[in-house]
């Protein structure tokens, strides 16, 4: 039995469809990633997956549980960490963790060694009488997926964990999501940060609410099948314009201070030439990232 298995599932709100023909089966012990830009229907599918709001069509299970049905259920054996701090501000660490604890009807014996255990791997015990309120962003998550694994659920569902969060907190994070997955605890993850679609063993991307690729990251690079280049010139956006009106081009993207240009196939010294009568300065063949082949499956642009 697979931890989480969606099949055709949509959801609207009223004339506005925030994610329609989902198709998804998320493996025991993976860690997956729901990978897109904001707006694109994650927040909604994991509220849906963790029974928040209902779904209109097609069927999500759950630790063979059915979302509509069996909500209370699944709601006892799973963590869900929504985006927004949802902890007491007013309460320090040790009290939120004490609440949930009573919350989740964990006994005294057992209690106090898992918040012992918890407070190993979040680096939270020297700050226990600290206000909720009152800690960074990075502690804050910490303290949020530290209240959701009280239970030891075996499916702990995050929705953008690391957003707002600083560079060395989100690589905390990353490591003990690591961690915990090695216990053999099942992990969805939603982001809209395309370099952390390579912490997962599988993603799938989203966009406008749909799945528009879904594999392990080699695998969804191994899609990109044009010759991909890193061009560097004057006067980018100029350039990218002229790039992009070439027969032989697939698309362009701006990376900072470079173009990345995707072509139909290996452009020849004339084409070169060409390029170079058009400002390009230097170019270099490259591999192309997750972010190249979410834009070119999206069609979408990077500036």
């Amino acid at each position: 039995m697979e931890p989480i298995v969606i099949r055709g599932a949509g959801k609207s709100f009223g004339d506005t469809i925030a994610y329609h023909d989902i198709d998804l089966m998320v493996r025991d012990g993976e860690m997956f990633g729901l990978v897109g830009p904001d707006g694109a229907g994650k927040t909604s599918l994991i509220r849906s997956i963790c029974t928040v709001i209902p779904i209109d069509d097609g069927e999500i299970m759950v630790e063979g549980l059915d979302t509509r049905t069996q909500y209370r259920q699944i709601r006892s054996r799973i963590g869900y960490m929504p985006q927004k701090f949802s902890l007491y501000q007013d309460l320090t660490v040790a009290q939120n963790l004490g609440f949930y604890a009573d919350l989740f009807g964990i006994g005294t014996s057992d209690r106090k060694k898992r918040i012992a255990e918890l407070y190993g791997f979040s680096k939270l015990e020297p700050f226990r009488n600290h206000l909720a309120g009152n800690l960074s962003g990075g502690m804050k998550q910490k303290l949020a997926l530290s209240c959701n694994l009280l239970h030891r659920p075996k499916v702990l569902v995050l929705d953008e964990p690391t957003f707002g969060v600083d560079p060395v907190s989100r690589e905390e994070l990353w490591k003990i999501l690591r961690e915990i997955r090695k216990e053999g605890t099942t992990i969805l993850v939603s982001t809209a940060y395309m370099d952390e679609a390579e912490q997962f063993d599988r993603l799938a991307f989203m966009h406008e609410g749909r799945f528009v690729a879904q594999g392990t990251p080699g695998e969804v690079k191994s899609t990109f099948e044009y010759p991909l280049y890193r061009i560097q010139g004057e006067n980018l956006r100029q350039l990218r314009d002229k790039i992009s009106s070439l027969p032989i081009v697939v698309a362009t993207q701006l990376f900072g201070d470079v173009l990345h240009v995707a072509f139909e196939h290996e452009p020849d010294e004339a084409m070169w030439r060409r390029l170079e009568q058009s400002g390009v300065e230097d170019h270099e063949r490259i591999q192309p990232t997750i972010e190249d082949v979410f834009l070119l499956v999206t069609g979408g642009t990077h500036e």
